[in-house]
């Protein structure tokens, strides 16, 4: 069980995958409520769709988890390089413009947008969209769903989404005013204009 902020009430966890919840009553957290209700249960990662609506992700499996690992690695490598923007890993919350809790699985905000940002907007989860995201599919997610979110992020103010589906092996790769690119099989990705000079090698990922 999930405990609530309020009332010691429970969240009845249902579905699979994605592990959706629903409120025993029908009334939406507040924005406050909502980050209490994170504090209060910080070892789950949790989302909240434009409409309020709360999602308890399912935990990674261990082969994901690997693979989260090696891409938090060579991107933190490129950033701590290049040094003109600034990266978090999957337990971050952003609240995007359309008031969308998401927590992507690597994300990187240029460094003026981050520093530009008011403290009051960066108090519990930052009212902002990252520049770059990536998300991961694994077993337990629906590409549809994972696609929904990708094109979440562009709408948002996203200049550059990668998603990563192990299971096809493929990649697609979301930019702003253009068509999704699907990448089959690739060896390599570039992040090319936004991130200079990065490459993400997938023969480890795929392997």
């Amino acid at each position: 069980m999930i405990t609530t902020a309020t009332g010691g009430q429970k969240l009845q966890i249902w579905g699979y995958p994605g592990m959706e919840v629903g409120l025993s009553d029908e009334r939406k957290f507040s924005d406050e409520e909502f980050l209490d209700f994170c504090r209060r249960n910080p070892d789950a990662r949790i989302e909240r769709d434009s409409n309020g609506e709360i999602a308890i992700m399912a935990p990674t499996s261990s082969e994901t988890g690997g693979m989260n690992f090696d891409l938090a690695f060579a991107f933190g490598i490129w950033t701590k390089k290049d040094s003109s923007g600034k990266a978090f890993d999957s337990s971050t919350g952003f609240t995007l413009p359309n008031n969308a809790l998401r927590s992507p699985d690597i994300s990187w905000i240029k460094l003026d947008r981050w520093n530009s940002l008011p403290d009051e907007k960066r108090i519990g989860f930052a009212r902002i969209c990252p520049d770059f995201v990536i998300e991961l599919r694994s077993e337990s997610d629906t590409l549809q769903k994972l696609q929904s979110k990708m094109q979440e992020y562009i709408e948002n103010g996203s200049s550059l989404g990668w998603l990563i589906d192990p299971i096809e092996r493929r990649i697609y790769v979301y930019r702003p005013g253009v068509d999704i690119e699907i990448m089959e099989n690739p060896a390599v990705v570039s992040g090319e204009p936004l991130l200079k000079g990065f490459e993400l090698n997938l023969t480890e990922i795929w392997d």
